[in-house]
């Protein structure tokens, strides 16, 4: 009878981790739904003044980015790229970058600058109501 050689603790403790840390990278990568989700009620986003006037600010956790082109004026795009869904990570001299692949699109437009994503990021309803700033539908 020949033995086979057991995994030490350490071998299976080291698996554990990399299939754990390999489960993160997916999820970073999801976007938590598909490519393009926008949300289907009103979120609110803070005061309107946390958006400077001429820039851009990433929502992360709501998954929005919302610009402001001039003083009472807004934009909001869904913050997943278009891509492969992976949600974006953040917002630099007018444009918003997607980790994952390297997509790059216009922080005032949702447009793309840079693939591999062909389309544009999905535009949100945005609007001040009670000195508050929110995106997504009336309900």
């Amino acid at each position: 009878m020949t033995s086979q050689p057991s995994a030490s603790r350490r071998t299976v403790l080291r698996g554990a981790a990399l299939a754990g840390v390999a489960g993160v990278g997916a999820v970073a990568c999801d976007g938590g739904g598909k490519p393009g989700a926008v949300p289907t009620a009103p979120v609110d986003l803070g005061a309107p003044g946390e958006v400077p006037v001429g820039g851009a600010r990433l929502f992360r956790e709501q998954k929005l980015v919302v610009s402001r082109t001039a003083e009472g004026e807004y934009r909001a795009f869904g913050a997943v790229c278009t891509h492969r869904g992976c949600v974006v990570d953040k917002v630099e001299d007018g444009q918003i970058s997607c980790p994952c692949h390297g997509s790059r699109f216009d922080a005032a437009t949702g447009k793309v600058l840079q693939g591999p994503a062909s389309e544009p990021l999905p535009p949100v309803p945005v609007r001040v109501s009670g000195g508050r700033l929110i995106a997504g539908q009336e309900s």
